[in-house]
């Protein structure tokens, strides 16, 4: 039995997203439920009036604060946190373990607690669990946090651990200190970015009658992709009746990949310490109002937000509060923004309820991570009056190569585009010359076709198409569209403030497409997808025809795995396709065949002896240099037989899957007839 009459609502398909309620000592929550952090028992900038308009339920505050000013005694005497704020919804307070990591060379942990000096008058105090819970007794607040030893998570596997075992010790001490006391209580768990320990501090915690659980120690420097895969290995071993608080997270995308792996709560800084730095949250995407862009734009932050600030000022006047350092701008912000977050979790909420946060997830994936998609993302700047453009921009620089050609060279990696080859003649002889063009273009075609440009780059083999088919459009020619995706756009960028190095960029597409993110010229469109490939994958039509050509592994490891070449399968489902690559790895052909494509040899590239092409659907051995038993024979001998991103408890069953691909299966039918 909780003290917090906890109710499981609903629960989505497809998801581990859920809706939940229940009661605290002030107020009914629903979930899922952003805190906004008052850490000195006041949300920075904010009145209380103006939290409750935003739709705010409970506040975060911060026990270590609040121990060294005002003290416990000034809330006891003045009756409890929410009397002395004029509060009536609930207040949830974090222990302090937080803020005591963050003072490395200030404390010392031992077993009874942690000692530190107050950053109020010097005084050496030490917070023990018994301490942290009698100040949050005092307090007053609804629900109090266990205090726990909070460690980076890219901390060693023992410091980890260390440091887990003494959180269990003093949560059970925090449980004991708070005797009758009707305050609900969370447990932390800990372990950092170790799955075992994870999974130990999940077991123990979970074990112990709190009233909740909360996760810790992440957003302390693991990577998006960690935090994410860490919270939804977590969620699966925290029980279902009781809520689920990830703690410090986060952004409003961070929010919705939380509650899809299954999280209830969340409270962060970020809506307003991004408000201070005069960043909005919108539906349109993520704006700073600090930009020339706003001066004269003369309409609400967001036409759909219905906060105070929305209905009573315009971009254009909070523009100029930024300009002129006056603090409104900052208050104004901050109260859309946490309007905002409240916005968005009771959307989550009533979509896992009907059923469709499945879709509604899928959806915001791509909006959220938007910013200002109005306006191009820099002012334009004036023209430098040199002789030569830059030659660097970002992590890429130009490169000029020994044969007469400049290509561009990612410096971090030092890998090069294009290194041997021109690269007009490799994107035509690789990416175009390779396809069957009339039969895909001759014919009385429903639909246009499709390709995608996976890996834009300097718009290389996207523009050998556009050029390819210009040639050849005679006025009745399958109408053509072109997806290009990319993360990065400073390499086109850098690549047309050089058009003069580049003869393919001598047109007006790239330029086009690099300002408004589409260029149209019948039979033609040409759209840009900005952002991480595999956020979209779902989100763009289906392909006749895959340009595959992001860096390498080495860059970026992500798109060369089994997974990603799943990813890619199953967005293609039953659609033919043939997927074009100038890798020729045994790794690469080997995840291809693994995620289920046909696989062929393409033309020779420079020094590369042969390239890669799959096919999504079998087709002629004629037609096709597919791979045959004799490379089977050698991947079967190879020290590197198998696909990135495979983890160990997979090998055995992807050596035993691959000899029965039908690909070799057909070559061994044939030979013995």
């Amino acid at each position: 039995m909780t003290r917090l009459s906890f109710h499981l609502d609903g629960e989505a398909p497809g998801s581990q997203a859920r809706a939940t309620s229940f009661k605290t000592l002030h107020t009914q929550v629903e979930t899922p439920l952003f805190m906004p952090v008052g850490t000195q028992a006041t949300v920075k900038g904010l009145r209380v009036e103006d939290l409750e308009k935003t739709g705010a339920n409970i506040l975060l505050a911060n026990t270590y604060h609040l121990l060294l000013r005002p003290g416990p005694e000034v809330f006891e005497k003045l009756g409890g946190i929410h009397r002395m704020m004029n509060w009536s919804g609930s207040v949830l307070t974090d222990s302090g373990g937080f803020q005591i990591f963050s003072l490395p060379n200030a404390r010392t942990m031992t077993e009874e607690g942690a000692r530190f000096k107050s950053y109020v008058d010097g005084r050496s105090i030490l917070l023990t669990p018994e301490k942290s819970i009698t100040t949050q007794k005092s307090i007053g607040s609804d629900i109090m946090m266990v205090l726990d030893q909070c460690v980076p998570s890219t901390s060693e596997h023992k410091f980890a651990k260390d440091a887990m075992e003494l959180t269990h010790r003093w949560a059970k001490r925090s449980l004991a200190a708070r005797g009758n006391s009707p305050q609900s209580m969370f447990g932390i768990i800990q372990g950092a970015c170790f799955e075992d320990l994870r999974k130990q501090s999940a077991d123990f915690i979970c074990d112990l009658p709190f009233d909740g659980f909360a996760i810790g120690g992440l957003a302390v420097g693991e990577s998006k992709q960690e935090r994410e895969d860490f919270t939804e290995l977590t969620t699966q071993w925290m029980p279902k009746d009781r809520p689920r608080y990830l703690m410090g997270v986060g952004t409003p995308i961070d929010l919705l990949e939380a509650v899809h792996r299954g999280v209830d709560m969340f409270d962060c800084i970020i809506p307003t310490a991004y408000a201070q730095q005069s960043f909005a949250f919108t539906t349109k995407g993520q704006l700073r109002l600090e930009r020339q862009v706003y001066k004269f734009q003369d309409e609400a932050l967001d036409p759909a937000c219905d906060c105070y600030t929305c209905k009573n000022y315009s971009r254009a006047y909070i523009h100029h509060l930024f300009k002129a350092r006056e603090n409104l701008g900052a208050q104004l912000l901050s109260i859309h923004n946490l309007r905002f977050y409240d916005r968005l979790t009771k959307a989550m909420r009533a979509k896992i309820l009907d059923g469709s946060f499945l879709s509604f997830y899928q959806e915001q994936r791509e909006l959220l991570v938007r910013r200002d998609q109005e306006h191009p993302s820099q002012p334009p700047k004036p023209k430098r009056r040199t002789k030569t453009p830059p030659q660097e921009l970002g992590t890429f620089v130009i490169h000029h190569s020994k044969y007469g050609f400049s290509s561009i060279k990612e410096k971090v990696s030092g890998e090069i585009m294009h290194s041997v080859n021109h690269p007009d003649e490799e994107a035509k002889a690789l990416y175009v010359d390779q396809v069957d063009w009339q039969e895909k273009l001759q014919g009385d075609f429903q639909e246009p076709l499709r390709v995608w440009d996976v890996g834009l780059g300097a718009a290389h083999n996207a523009m050998a198409l556009i050029q390819f088919y210009e040639k050849q459009n005679d006025g009745n020619l399958r109408p053509i569209e072109i997806y290009s995706f990319e993360s990065d756009l400073d390499a086109l960028r850098l690549a047309l403030r050089n058009h003069h190095l580049f003869t393919h960029l001598r047109h007006g597409a790239p330029h086009h497409l690099l300002k408004t993110k589409s260029w149209q010229r019948d039979p033609i469109k040409w759209f840009l997808r900005e952002g991480d490939f595999l956020d979209q994958i779902n989100e763009s039509p289906v392909p006749d025809i895959i340009f595959y050509d992001p860096f390498s592994s080495a860059t970026n490891h992500e798109l060369w795995t089994l997974d990603c070449f799943n990813k890619v399968k199953n967005a293609l489902g039953e659609k033919y396709c043939e997927m074009i690559t100038y890798s020729a790895s045994t790794s690469v052909r080997a995840g291809l065949l693994g995620a289920g494509f046909f696989v062929g040899k393409g033309v020779a590239t420079g020094p590369k002896s042969d390239t890669t092409i799959a096919y999504n659907g079998l087709v002629e051995t004629t037609k096709a240099n597919l791979l045959d038993r004799k490379w089977l024979e050698r991947w079967s001998r190879s020290h590197k037989p198998f696909p990135l991103g495979i983890c160990s408890a997979m090998k055995q069953d992807f050596l035993d899957t691959i000899p029965k691909h039908p690909q070799f299966l057909s070559h061994l039918n044939e030979r013995q007839q």
